[in-house]
């Protein structure tokens, strides 16, 4: 596995079952607790397939900003960009909360870190501070500083550790539940005590675990060969990863009933329960290990996405330094640490986990949105870098010189010089020139034909999940919403299946990469299971998000728009976006 996998993986296993797997077995989903991660990693796998395609084709540091930038446009990529900068910041956040109760155990229990380190609850505020996480992530954000090829060695180390970890939870914990006749799933409340639709509450939360791939797309600009490396990484990171998950989730909700399981520290707990008092510290270094390692993939994209925003003047350029020795946004990711540090301290994880779980699908349903646009309305023009404004300068005066010299011997390209000669022909004879005028108005047809089928369908979706996810209504309001949305969802399905992809899909960006299969249905599909799984997270995190959101358009309002580079920019026919995507280390498009 090379250092891409290391890093997807990496900051993916050890949230997910290490932080989760108590909380949301008890307040979620009860045994299903299985179901809600197989739920969530098909969710996460068809997102990947999106990723995939967008992260070969166009390798930014920005990831899923970087495509809707492209795609979508500016006043969604700043949303986008945020709300990853929200995943990434509580994300560490939540990964370092659940750092210092596993660490407790060495201590002799989970109230038993050296006082400084100790969790205390502030007098007359309803606040558990956590020192300990604060700490941890000072010391990560300080190796993220260092650089790119050592923090990359260290996650490698840590990864490898704690997959022998996993596996022998899975090993251990099988034999004892064999041996106890696995009373987990003996509970009087059944199988789902929370119902489906807690099953799939737990889905949305559990949702956050599978955030590893998104890290390994915002690396592109820090990887050799991203056309084969990204997608290649993105697809070992998530399928490792659900496997253990699953597993893990099996054996852990089997050995202690979902009602007795610790939130803190599930996997420790349940083996000490069953007198293996050995395997409870083998389990707890691989946890204090796992989310280290995560901690340190969480803290590592959002500081390139900061840079990335900065590059497009909706940040501060304080935030696109890139130290010169070490080649890391130091800057920014001090900036981050400060940050994450600062939640770590003060919010818990249950709170911190379902407002990532919002970042992380909104930026996954986007990625969907934006992969169907890329087929079939893509763009024509893409913003022109101001480092290589000179250079397209001095291309289009040798296109001027070729205007004025067809058959010259100029220096310009002779296939070039062909297509200025067969326009001159062609408006030489009207029935060329009205077949030309046909075939625009045509294509002009199928990309408005095309914009209004993908508006079909992601307002089919909206309106379908919806519907099916509001129960307090009557019977036949649900089910009139449900038919609605339904219909405008396959009308657009349809038609999109229909009518011929753009041919300018082929020029967008690099080409030669990985291809996103089943195009419309896929990704189709990822926008209806992502906003599905965004409306079943509780109000309580919507509030907290729709906060974060709404300073985030306020910034966008007084600083972002009136700074943005698109102010004062020149745009280039999109058949020349390879070569600007081969500059991308100097510039986020």
């Amino acid at each position: 596995m090379d250092r891409v996998g290391f890093w997807g993986v990496g900051s993916t296993v050890g949230a997910g079952v290490y932080v989760l797997v108590g909380t949301v077995a008890r307040e979620h989903a009860g045994p299903a607790l299985t179901i809600s991660f197989l739920i969530a990693g098909i969710a996460a796998a068809l997102s990947a397939f999106c990723y995939a395609e967008l992260a070969s084709r166009c390798p930014s540091a920005g990831s899923a900003y970087h495509y809707s930038y492209i795609c979508v446009g500016e006043g969604v990529a700043w949303l986008i960009g945020w709300a990853l900068v929200l995943e990434y910041t509580i994300g560490g956040s939540a990964v370092a909360r659940g750092i210092s109760p596993n660490l407790a155990l060495f201590f002799g229990g989970p109230d038993s870190l050296p006082w400084i380190l100790a969790r205390h609850q502030l007098p007359w505020f309803d606040i558990i501070v956590d020192p300990c996480a604060a700490a941890l992530v000072f010391v990560v954000t300080i190796l993220l500083c260092v650089g790119i090829k050592e923090s990359s060695f260290a996650q490698g180390i840590v990864t490898v550790l704690n997959a022998c970890v996993m596996i022998f939870v899975i090993v251990a914990g099988s034999y004892i539940g064999f041996q106890i006749g696995w009373v987990g799933y003996k509970v009087s409340d059944g199988y789902f005590p929370y119902g489906v639709n807690g099953m799939l509450a737990g889905s949305a939360t559990v949702f956050f675990a599978y955030i590893g791939f998104d890290t390994v797309a915002s690396t592109a600009e820090e990887v050799k060969n991203p056309q084969r490396d990204l997608p290649l990484g993105i697809g070992v990171a998530l399928a490792i990863c659900c496997a253990l998950y699953m597993a893990i989730s099996i054996v852990i909700v089997g050995l202690v009933p979902y009602f007795a399981m610790d939130p803190d520290t599930p996997i420790s707990s349940a083996f000490a329960k069953h007198g293996m008092q050995w395997a409870m510290y083998i389990v707890t270094s691989g946890a204090v290990l796992a989310l280290c390692s995560t901690l340190m993939g969480s803290l590592l994209p959002q500081p390139r996405i900061l840079m990335a925003m900065a590059r497009d003047g909706l940040l501060p350029s304080f935030f696109s330094d890139v130290n010169k020795q070490t080649q890391v946004p130091v800057k920014s990711t001090i900036v981050t640490g400060i940050c994450a540090a600062a939640l770590a301290f003060a919010m818990d994880v249950s709170q911190l986990a379902g407002m990532v779980s919002v970042g992380t699908l909104l930026a996954f349903t986007i990625v969907a949105v934006s992969i169907l646009i890329l087929r079939y309305v893509p763009p024509d023009e893409v913003p022109l870098p101001p480092s290589m404004r000179e250079s397209f300068h001095l291309n289009q005066e040798c296109d001027e010189e070729k205007d004025r010299d067809l058959l010259g011997d100029g220096n310009c390209n002779t296939s070039q010089t062909k297509d200025v000669i067969v326009v001159v022909e062609s408006m030489k004879d009207p029935l060329v020139e009205k077949r030309q005028h046909k075939g625009k108005m045509d294509e002009t047809k199928r990309r408005k034909i095309a914009a209004f089928s993908i508006g079909s369908v992601c307002v089919g979706v909206l309106i379908l999940t919806s519907s099916a996810s509001v129960t307090w209504l009557p019977f036949l309001p649900i089910c009139i919403g449900c038919t609605i949305g339904v219909l405008l969802l396959l009308a657009g399905l349809g038609v999109l299946s229909w009518i011929d992809q753009d041919d300018g899909r082929h020029s967008f960006g690099h080409s030669g990469g990985f291809t996103c299969p089943f195009v419309p249905v896929l990704p189709a599909m990822c926008i209806l299971i992502n906003t599905y799984l965004l409306i079943n997270l509780g109000g309580d995190t919507w509030m907290r998000v729709g906060i974060w959101l709404l300073m985030g358009v306020l910034v966008y309002i007084f600083y972002g728009r009136t700074h943005s580079s698109l102010t004062d920019v020149v745009y280039v026919p999109v058949a020349q976006a390879d070569e600007i995507y081969r500059s991308s280390s100097e510039y986020v498009s």
